[in-house]
């Protein structure tokens, strides 16, 4: 099972005119900022009869042809950055490229693409993914192959949208990351929670929608180490070779549990704000957690997260993504008071761990179009977020407070629409677009 948390991605799409025939890619929080002609691209390669795709395919596998065709594109990015930060621009590069050239053409207008994250890069919580998801819904929009979020829109149409984003996102994920499960992109994409299930790569993953997810409040905790996925996975494949019985047992067991959420919370008697409710499901979190690390994927600094969450008891703890180091969650506790709360923020910051608090469970993939606020105020023209403004927010707090996001115990957002939840219609009008994975 996968959820959703309310750190984002944002995308800002600014079409130039007609005679400006570049693409650019900003990302300023990883420092990555590049442009390209869009007649010096690669189409001939992409636009071969049996390498060309339309918006609906299936793709679940790169072409290893396209890939090499982008590789003089992506070779000349970032050539004055260290080996690892120029190995990260060079994959975001290569995913905003491939989806470029698999859905665009040769006619596509000059636009520049700015990409702003909340999301910390590398600690397991699916920032490629959402960076994929806001790069595949706005190429889709600009080609006017999605429809709405609008209020009247049928569940299953908006369904389709959400999956056709979803489609592409893995597509952005593969230049990624090679061979990724999908459960990221799934659940950026369409928010809330999913039961994610993938075997063939051949065909769509089996996901279950979990659409009665309530919105929670949480604790993030990033332990800034270091992680390798295929390291983890590594470690589970010796341990399943050595002691295939037990191990087994242990993964039956994850199986039950997730299940077990499953059930209790699309049961009748479950309440978000219920305190008993809570419990019962964070006492699955935490027996989650101990036999994950019975697998051997915690980390040392995880264990010392879940310790300090322990010893002011606020809540219940496990770890997320593959484990290794990255990021653990806390499901708080309704009754914790604020400074008990507060208390243990402190005791995080004494030892070096980055502390986010945030919401589980909320929409996925949304758009905010035109990207104008009106902030409460009765002016007919609002706010215009602008590619000066997106750029020079400074920050998490500045770039949520600029896109009309507050985050307490649960998410607001002014104005943005969601397939998750569908809401008014959107206007299609406008040069700009604001997306959020």
């Amino acid at each position: 099972m996968a959820a959703a948390i309310s750190l984002r991605s944002y995308l800002l799409v600014t079409t130039l005119s007609k005679s400006q025939r570049t693409i650019t890619l900003r990302f300023p929080d990883i420092g990555l900022e590049h442009s390209w002609k869009i007649d010096d691209l690669p189409w001939s390669t992409f636009s071969q009869p049996l390498k060309r795709k339309h918006y609906y395919d299936l793709v679940d596998k790169l072409d290893p042809e396209l890939v090499e065709a982008m590789q003089p594109h992506l070779s000349i990015i970032s050539t004055k950055v260290s080996p690892e930060d120029r190995k990260i621009h060079q994959s975001a590069a290569s995913a905003f490229l491939y989806l470029f050239l698999s859905l665009g053409s040769r006619n596509f207008p000059g636009c520049i693409y700015t990409l702003r994250s909340t999301i910390p890069i590398g600690a397991g919580l699916g920032s490629s993914a959402s960076i994929s998801v806001c790069l595949s819904s706005a190429i889709l929009l600009q080609l006017r192959t999605l429809s709405g979020p609008h209020s009247d829109q049928p569940r299953e149409e908006a369904e389709l949208q959400i999956e056709r984003i979803n489609r592409w996102a893995f597509v952005g994920e593969m230049c990624i990351h090679g061979n990724p499960s999908g459960v990221d992109n799934t659940v950026a994409t369409g928010g809330k929670a999913v039961v994610f299930k993938r075997g063939d790569y051949s065909r769509p993953p089996t996901v279950t929608p979990i659409w009665e997810f309530p919105e929670l409040p949480l604790l993030l905790v990033n332990t800034r180490q270091s992680r390798s996925t295929a390291i983890e996975v590594a470690k589970v494949a010796a341990l399943r070779k050595a002691l295939p019985t037990i191990t087994e047992r242990i993964l039956e067991a994850i199986d039950k549990i997730t299940e077990a959420a499953y059930e209790f919370i699309l049961a009748p008697d479950f309440d978000a704000k219920d305190g008993e409710s809570i419990q019962r499901l964070g006492d699955l979190m935490s027996i989650n957690h101990g036999l994950l690390a019975a697998l051997g994927v915690s980390h040392p600094k995880l264990e010392r997260i879940s310790e300090l969450v322990d010893s002011v008891g606020i809540g219940w703890t496990k770890l997320t993504g593959a484990g290794g180091g990255g990021s653990a969650i806390t499901l708080l506790n309704s009754k914790a008071s604020v400074s008990t709360l507060k208390l243990l923020k402190d005791k995080l910051d004494g030892e070096g761990f980055e502390k986010y608090e945030t919401t589980l469970g909320g929409d996925g993939v949304g758009v905010l179009w035109p990207a104008v606020l009106h902030n409460g105020s009765e002016d007919e023209d609002g706010e215009e977020i602008d590619q000066h403004k997106f750029l020079n927010a400074n920050g998490r707090d500045g770039v949520e407070k600029l896109v009309g996001v507050s985050v307490g115990a649960y998410e607001k957002r002014q104005g943005w629409k969601f397939w998750s939840n569908v809401g008014p219609h959107v206007n299609s009008e406008g040069k700009q677009e604001p997306i959020s994975g």
